[in-house]
């Protein structure tokens, strides 16, 4: 559990970070950036004091490729239209019930019903924090993108964590132990391919768009950006992708994937200072009223489980 809870702080600072970034420079840019840096210091990690390729790494790089190839993809589309704190509140609460749902139906860990009571509460939670007027300052299409975003982070999330289950069951298997640093290397070098071709296809529609004068304007502008905005994606890319997947897998290799994922669905609570402080945003009494109902359901799930 120490595991699972160090992944939730490392979490809640990396979403403040990566709503700056998004907001600057676009989700697609500031996932890929973040991706590629956590991939050079788990390559560091892995290669130095990890083991490589050692261990089932075809089953991490499938986790990568659903949990950050394709859901944070779409985590980080979400960011900057719907917030740090919304987003990660639909987000986490719904990753919990939906890992939990994936992994009793393929790895045979059924639910019980104080479970399925504690899956209602969350949902019940994230409905009330998201209930309308807590996001009239959104419009309706960047709600709406912003929403089916989110909601399909959570799935690619869910999946990612549950495959990730059933990579340290080979490993157990076969006898094998294989440090979480190791298996989040591996599981980053399934996720980097997505990213870099989505931002690949922007970049190349805007300069078919636009022309060499607008790439040349952007190039410059982005320097510009770069200046001010490196400290909060490297911290981004340390705190998210690096320690806090590393933490994860900790978590994940010892400890069922819907009781993890329901600990770090916690996640919503520790948000809430910060984005107050960084942010500047006020946190309403019927947010934090649902965000308290969606974690009291995250504690149950997590008693219960």
């Amino acid at each position: 559990m120490l595991a699972a809870l160090a992944t939730t702080i490392l979490f809640a600072i990396s979403t403040v970070c990566g709503y700056r970034t998004a907001r600057q420079i676009g989700g697609l840019e500031a996932n890929f950036w973040r991706i590629t840096l956590a991939t050079i210091f788990l390559t560091l990690w892995a290669w130095t004091f990890g083991s490589g390729f050692a261990g089932a790494p075809e089953w991490f790089m499938l986790s990568g490729l659903f949990g950050i190839g394709l859901g944070d993809s779409a985590y980080f589309q979400a960011l900057p239209r719907l917030g740090s704190r919304r987003t990660v509140l639909l987000c986490q609460c719904l990753t919990a019930p939906i890992a939990a749902l994936i992994e009793w139906c393929w790895l045979g860990n059924k639910l019980n019903l104080p479970e399925i009571l504690s899956i209602a509460v969350i949902l019940a939670g994230v409905a009330l924090a998201l209930a309308p007027g807590d996001h009239l300052k959104i419009s309706a299409r960047d709600w709406k993108i912003g929403l089916t975003a989110a909601v399909f982070a959570a799935l690619g999330g869910a999946l990612g964590v549950v495959v990730i289950r059933k990579g340290y069951a080979v490993i157990l298997a076969a006898g094998l132990s294989v440090d979480a640093g190791t298996t989040g290397y591996q599981r980053v070098l399934g996720g980097i391919l997505v990213p870099t071709l989505f931002l690949l296809v922007l970049k190349w529609r805007s300069a078919q768009a636009h022309g060499p004068a607008f790439a040349e304007t952007t190039l410059q502008v982005s320097r510009e950006k770069w200046g001010r905005l490196w400290p909060w994606l490297l911290a981004n890319a340390l705190a998210g992708q690096t320690l806090g997947v590393t933490c994860m897998q900790w978590a994940l290799a010892t400890t069922n994937a819907a009781v993890v994922t329901a600990v770090i669905a916690t996640t919503p609570l520790v948000l809430l200072p910060l984005t107050r402080i960084v942010e500047g945003e006020k946190i309403g009494l019927r947010s934090f009223a649902g965000a308290l109902v969606a974690v009291s359901g995250v504690i149950g799930l997590t008693i219960f489980h």
